[in-house]
């Protein structure tokens, strides 16, 4: 064989290589990236089984749409589906959507314009979002919820108004769970699912790509949440983890003006301090921190001061803790209830939420069927039930009562 017949033999092996091992990346990637490390968790008590069941119980952000996966299907890979989600008492779960995402993301400094880490995984999960822009990705990932919706039988519900979510609530108040064997398991009523509500979220108001026209057209697919900022500087506003870190532009404070006026929530998450400080001084609704950490208990610049808490609290709105690493320094139900005790001590317990990040590159130590056991550790943290129940869900149920439609 010639050299060159040699050389054609060895780059199409490489060529067949490769592109086998792209075919495998897009199949394992979501397993490499949304991982969990399994923690002890502490033993839940009778008690706090009855409370977390009796609680709605409401997650500000997790961003399980990304990966393609069946929501309705219970997963081997990741943290959040519907299954998990009823195992775990889960009423509301906010599914949020970033559109894109720098290679070499990091909390530090992260420049507009580089390499889209959202485009390589979409190619490697051969997903035809890999080629869409932010606006396009953030359609089609509403058009997939509404898919399992449709498909759920009512097992999940779609929530963007305040009827939706009075419905919800009174439906899930009312509904006598059956195990599909059991007493009384015949007839239509006993075959139809306590229901859990879902709510769209961006991550980053780039996903509406500088036109003030897409923020009616998100808000028509179904998106109730936004946060101006992801981990780079945009049009809108500055990011903490960007390079100017700057304030809010003259689009930004525009879009927060149209955004209350139609009844999407304010998210603070990843802002600049500067951005949150311009935001607060606008808003006249409570806004959230949807996911992330405090500095009094996980001192870093993805972390909340005291200050900020105060005056989110100010609004009316709600800090949501997350249960990774970097929020709260460590991936225990008592990490995570350390930091919500805090803000709790801090500005009163109408003021704290879950805000998982669930499925959002993070390391976890747990997945959303296990939460009975941070209801456990809330406890063991020194809040009452009462305070335990606002947090789990009722602080959220107010804040979306005072913002939707």
């Amino acid at each position: 064989m010639s050299r060159a017949g040699r050389g054609t033999r060895i780059a199409g092996a490489l060529g067949l290589t490769l592109v086998l091992g792209w075919l495998v990346l897009g199949l394992v990637l979501e397993g490499l990236i949304n991982r969990i490390e399994p923690v002890p968790l502490p033993s839940v008590s009778e008690a706090a089984r009855r409370l977390h069941a009796a609680s709605f119980v409401a997650d500000l952000h997790a961003d399980s749409l990304l990966f393609g996966r069946d929501l309705l299907a219970r997963g081997r890979q990741g943290h959040v589906d519907e299954p998990r989600l009823r195992e775990g008492g889960v009423a509301l779960q906010v599914f949020s959507l970033p559109t894109i995402v720098p290679l070499g993301v990091n909390i530090e400094r992260n420049e507009a314009g580089s390499l889209d880490l959202l485009t390589l995984a979409g190619l490697a999960r051969r997903s035809p979002t890999a080629w869409q822009g932010p606006f396009d990705r953030a359609r089609h990932r509403a058009a997939d919820l509404d898919g399992y919706v449709e498909r759920s039988g009512g097992a999940l519900r779609s929530i963007r108004t305040r009827d939706d979510l009075a419905r919800l609530v009174a439906d899930r108040r009312n509904a006598t769970p059956r195990a599909p064997d059991g007493p009384g398991a015949a007839g239509p009523e006993a075959a139809r699912p306590v229901p859990i509500g879902a709510l769209l979220a961006i991550e980053g108001a780039h996903a509406m790509e500088s036109d003030p026209a897409n923020l009616a057209r998100l808000f028509d697919a179904g998106y109730r949440m936004i946060g101006l900022a992801h981990f780079f500087d945009n049009d809108y506003a500055g990011s903490a983890h960007g390079v100017a870190k700057g304030g809010l532009t003259a689009l930004g404070r525009r879009t927060i003006r149209e955004m209350e006026s139609l009844g999407v929530v304010v998210d603070l998450a990843h802002l600049s301090p500067a951005a949150i400080d311009d935001v607060l001084a606008i808003v006249t609704k409570p806004v959230v921190s949807s996911h992330g950490g405090v500095r009094g208990t996980c001192d870093n610049q993805r972390n909340l001061s005291d200050d900020q808490i105060r005056r989110i609290a100010a609004t009316g709105g709600v800090v949501g803790i997350g249960y990774w690493a970097t929020a709260v320094c460590g991936t225990r139900p008592e990490d995570i209830a350390l930091a919500i005790a805090y803000v709790v001590r801090l500005v009163g317990a109408e003021h704290a939420a879950l805000g998982s990040d669930y499925d959002g590159a993070t390391t976890v130590g747990f997945d959303t069927s296990a939460l009975p056991a941070l209801t456990q550790a809330l406890l063991d943290a020194g809040l009452d039930g009462d305070e335990v129940g606002r947090v789990l869900g009722g602080n959220v149920l107010r804040v979306l009562d005072r913002t939707l439609p």
